[in-house]
């Protein structure tokens, strides 16, 4: 199996929701032939208080409510879903809702709780087995509790902060991964178009169904190129559409990598993924704020808590160095191109389109230059033009939309809170103030 049919494999485990339910057919199997193995060694309350009549009632009844959680389950989370993603954005289905564990575990527990205690009933005869039948009985009793946890679990799980948070959490995994550096402002000043200046020896051309490419496998690209003494480029970065005939690398040297071994460490996918696409996070947070923002749902509040995650994450991002655009051999040797974003890239995505739809609000007129005010204290001074680009844009958007002075100036006055805040920030940034850069 190649690299990119056990990648997708894998990020198919782990955003299914029937795998660890189905786990728990095999496992009854086992478990309820180890428990009639060992059952001299279970030790329950004696005596038993019911008998074989009073046994198969409650197993019965185990089974109609382990059932019922289930079906409740299955059904109540599916609708929960589908309306938190056409509330939200339809990308947190598959990044954050459908791959949780606390859900697939709990689901898992009821699953296997109900075939044991089917299990154990078909084989209850005359005399009742009390080691046997206590342990359905326990699993019922947890099968209950698990069932209150989740409900209050799902409940917190669909609210925007919660989502949000998840999705900042993740996004910061993946740019400590792709960026691991800290930023220097000797490796930006170096930074140049990574692209050799020699027309390419050859072309590999994508075959196949349109697709997004959702992750590479970087060291396995290297060793190829290594072996061959060449220089492979990756044209598209993760996260873009490639469709059939579009080229795929572009190939420097003499001797190169086999095409179908080349094309095995790039994973694609119907979607972006966050596992290595260091702005998707910000993609699908800024969806998220700009839903908000709409006239059918007027919610800017939940846009400032998505505002909120953005800042976390841009000052993170901020302190990285986006420069890791090519891979070298030990040697120092150009061997592998593939681009990433860059700071330009993070402050767009970040800022353009919450500015297009949101500044007329004052809560996000206010929160945006929050942002863009604590970024000017805290980064590195070479990442500073391009926020106070930004801030000049939402100065003259503001100018644009507010007619009255007094509208301007509480628009123009930075609030953490966006609206409501007892004082305005107190990191307005200061002309010559130095910035925390570490």
């Amino acid at each position: 199996m190649g690299w990119n049919r056990w990648y997708s494999l894998k990020s198919y485990v782990k955003s299914s929701l029937w795998l660890v339910p189905f786990i728990a057919l095999p496992l009854y199997v086992v478990a309820i032939r180890i428990a009639y193995l060992f059952k001299q060694w279970l030790i329950w309350i004696e005596p038993w208080p019911w008998g074989v009549a009073g046994s198969q009632r409650l197993l019965e009844t185990i089974i109609t409510m382990t059932l019922t959680f289930v079906v409740f389950t299955f059904g109540s989370l599916l609708v929960a879903i589908q309306i938190a993603g056409g509330q939200l954005t339809p990308r947190i289905i598959a990044t954050t809702l459908l791959s949780d564990n606390a859900i697939r575990f709990t689901v898992g527990l009821f699953i296997f709780t109900l075939l044991f205690a089917t299990g154990t009933l078909a084989r209850l005869e005359t005399d009742t087995d009390r080691a046997i039948v206590g342990i359905p009985v326990l699993l019922g009793f947890l099968s209950i509790a698990a069932f209150l946890y989740l409900i209050d679990y799902a409940a917190r799980l669909l609210r925007p902060v919660s989502i949000v948070l998840r999705v900042s959490e993740e996004g910061r995994a993946v740019i400590e991964d792709v960026y691991p550096t800290m930023a220097t402002e000797e490796a930006d000043a170096t930074a140049t178009d990574p692209r050799p200046s020699a027309r390419p020896d050859k072309v590999i051309l994508y075959r196949g169904r349109p697709a997004i490419i959702v992750a590479i496998n970087k060291n396995a690209l290297l060793t190829l190129a290594e072996k061959t003494q060449s220089v492979v480029e990756l044209v598209p970065r993760i996260g873009d559409f490639v469709a059939s005939g579009e080229p795929l690398f572009r190939l420097y040297g003499s001797r190169f990598p086999e095409e179908s071994v080349l094309k095995t460490m790039i994973a694609f996918g119907p979607e972006r993924t966050l596992e290595q696409d260091a702005t998707f996070a910000f993609r699908i947070i800024v969806d998220i704020a700009i839903k908000a923002l709409s006239k059918a749902i007027n919610d800017p509040t939940t846009a400032v808590l998505a505002i909120d995650q953005l800042q976390r994450l841009l000052c993170f991002v901020g302190k990285r160095n986006l420069t890791r655009e090519t891979i070298l051999n030990q040697s120092g040797e150009l061997r592998v191109i593939c681009r990433t974003p860059d700071w330009e890239d993070f402050v767009k995505l970040t800022f353009s389109e919450i500015r297009l739809y949101g500044a007329e609000n004052f809560q996000i007129a206010r929160r945006l230059r929050a942002v863009l005010e604590y970024g000017l204290q805290v980064l590195p001074d070479f990442r500073r033009p391009a926020l106070e680009a930004e801030l000049a844009l939402l100065d003259r958007r503001l100018a644009q939309l507010y007619e009255f002075p007094e509208d301007l100036e509480l628009a123009q006055t930075a609030d953490s809170q966006g609206l409501g805040g007892s004082t305005p920030s107190t990191l307005r940034f200061l002309p010559g103030k130095p910035s925390v850069s570490q």
